[in-house]
């Protein structure tokens, strides 16, 4: 029985990079990019050397994806990407500097203010009910607070 590889052509190799990069796409975490952009690689190598055999392109492509993920991660380690809104998945932190009424006394430094459509624990000096009060921290999920 023959077993043959001849389907690794310069099309192949660029089919696979596009499906890994499409994979990437659907679900990110940065590791399959890395093998897609060493298929594309692979597509201008092969297309370029028609001739080369199979276990040779796999083995550029292992070790073009190892090389490509190793430096890939140490950059975005270095490089962590940013973000526009700090206070993304912080929600808490959007409310810093507002000013709320409390729906419950702050008691021994506990109470609740009432936020757009839900209600938020606080922590702050003792104040009664219906005071005013300012947004100056968070800490988790609970707002600090003082007198507005």
């Amino acid at each position: 029985m023959d077993f043959s590889f001849d389907f690794f052509t310069a099309w192949s190799w660029l089919s696979i990079g596009m499906a890994l990069i499409l994979i990437e796409m659907l679900a990110p975490g940065l590791i399959v990019v890395w093998f897609g952009a060493s298929a594309l690689v692979m597509a201008l190598i092969v297309g370029f050397f028609p001739g080369m055999g199979w276990a040779i392109q796999l083995g550029i492509f292992s070790v073009m994806s190892l090389a490509s993920l190793v430096v890939g991660r140490a950059y975005l380690k270095r490089n962590p990407v940013g973000s526009d809104e700090q206070s993304l998945n912080r929600r808490a932190d959007q409310y810093v500097g507002r000013t709320f009424t409390l729906v419950e006394a702050i008691v021994d430094g506990h109470g609740k203010v009432k936020v757009d459509d839900s209600i938020w624990k606080v922590v702050g000096p003792d104040l009664p009910e219906g005071t005013r009060v300012r947004v100056t921290g968070t800490s988790a999920t609970v707002l600090e607070v003082e007198e507005a």
